[in-house]
């Protein structure tokens, strides 16, 4: 399943809309999904939100879709 990863660059600074950034990950489960964005970067994961159908189909329109893989 793919899953769209809403995060902070880091974990020092307050969340703020404004600098939220997001990446798109291929995992089973969203809580394989956050551990495979936490211990691969430093990233302050706001929110992870699972995409199917139409949903997946319109984000995948976007010409900055890519899916994120992670070397293991």
């Amino acid at each position: 399943m793919i899953f769209k990863v809403y995060y902070q660059e880091d974990q020092v600074r307050n969340p703020k809309r404004e600098t939220t950034k997001s990446l798109f990950i291929n995992a089973d489960t969203e809580v394989q999904a956050r551990a495979l964005v936490t211990e691969n970067t430093g990233h302050n994961i706001e929110f992870i939100e699972p995409l199917e159908g139409k949903f997946l189909e319109y984000e995948q329109q976007n010409p900055d879709y890519k899916l994120t893989e992670f070397n293991q």
